[in-house]
């Protein structure tokens, strides 16, 4: 699916290699406004053209996957060759720790041996990376230039193991593109979704395989959950109790969602899978909230199952707060007849656009 109706220097590639695909879009930042020069996308997909819910694009080999990022790039016509990859939270780790500030140079030597108590493996095995993300105590607002010696400050605290970095090394050298930079996929979610709105938020991001609940203050991750249940489920759940094909019901999903009709029997086979996702998202949110006495009031839900119909409704009844679906186009400029498309290609490319954003 892709296009190529603008053209500028100065692009970069947000690459998202995903459970199930590989997504990358082709980013331009011009008068202080990104262009969406082009996307692509790569769906991995079993021997007889189904969807493959037994493997992983990361389960298949690095040659193979260097193969479908440069396929989507030459069908594409993309130009730029810098590339910014996510890499999936499941093969990361983050957290936000307190700790004393005095001096960058002293919290500089501290990090190193407070990361040792929460990154679960030796340190010479990953790659660690932090950053000052606010004062200990203190709500909402920009932080200090330069915070006070003796307060207290969250660190950002990312981790990701060495093996995986030299991976999306190879990969991306395998597929003709310079890697400048890695990052987690939630940073690049949040990016995307958030912008320089700082007020805490809860996204729900609803994958194929998965979802992922993510809690962010002053635009960081603060705590993060993901668990197996996704659309490919929900799919499965339908054609189960209906003894029908996948394809239709998939069909049956999109088409009625959970809307409460009686012409609607895609809905009783999908509730239990929705109604998990519901505890989940409670679950992680009010975990933060008694932890912080913060107050998430909204969730904003992206990811391939964001548009089903009675999704929103359903969740704000169960969730008890704000739900909004996420809109990555809001912060782009595109062409007018992607209009239509517009929160479909939202949905997909979140994760791929806000790492082209990410300022290099």
């Amino acid at each position: 699916m892709p296009f190529n109706l603008f053209k500028s220097s100065g692009a970069k590639l947000g690459v998202d290699i995903g459970t199930s695909s590989v997504k990358i879009a082709e980013l331009a930042s011009e008068g202080g406004r990104w262009k969406l020069n082009n996307y692509g996308l790569y769906e991995l997909h079993s021997a007889d053209g189904a969807a493959d819910t037994a493997r992983t694009v990361m389960d298949l080999p690095d040659d193979q996957i260097a193969r479908a990022i440069t396929e989507i790039v030459r069908t594409a016509g993309m130009k730029a060759r810098d590339a910014i990859a996510s890499v999936s939270s499941s093969a990361t780790f983050a957290t936000v720790i307190t700790l004393p500030y005095t001096t960058e140079e002293d919290l500089a030597k501290t990090v190193p041996l407070e990361a040792r108590k929460y990154i679960p493996v030796p340190l010479d095995q990953v790659v660690l990376d932090w950053s000052i993300v606010g004062v200990a105590g203190t709500e909402g607002g920009a932080l200090p230039t330069a915070p006070a010696a003796g307060t207290n400050v969250e660190v950002f605290l990312a981790a990701v193991p060495k093996d995986e970095t030299a991976r999306y090394q190879r990969i991306m050298k395998a597929a003709g593109l310079n890697l400048v930079a890695l990052e987690l996929e939630n940073s690049s979610l949040v990016r995307a979704i958030l912008g320089n709105d700082l007020s805490p938020t809860a996204i729900l991001n609803i994958g194929g395989r998965s979802t992922s609940i993510v809690i962010v203050s002053r635009g960081y991750e603060r705590l993060s959950h993901n668990y197996e249940i996704g659309g490919y489920e929900m799919t499965k759940a339908v054609a189960t109790a209906l003894q029908m094909p996948p394809e239709q019901a998939e069909a049956l999903k999109h088409r009625y969602g959970l809307i409460d009709s009686p012409e609607n029997r895609a809905r009783a086979a999908m509730l239990p899978l929705v109604d998990m996702m519901v505890f989940e998202t409670r679950k992680t949110i009010e975990s933060y909230e008694r932890s912080r006495n913060q107050r998430i009031s909204r969730v904003v839900v992206v990811g391939g199952l964001a548009n089903m119909p009675g999704l929103t409704g359903y969740l704000k009844l169960k969730v008890d707060r704000d739900i909004l679906v996420g809109n990555v186009f809001a912060r782009l400029v595109y062409p007018t007849e992607l209009a239509p498309l517009v929160q479909t290609l939202s949905n997909t490319f979140s994760i791929a656009i806000g790492a082209a954003m990410r300022p290099t």
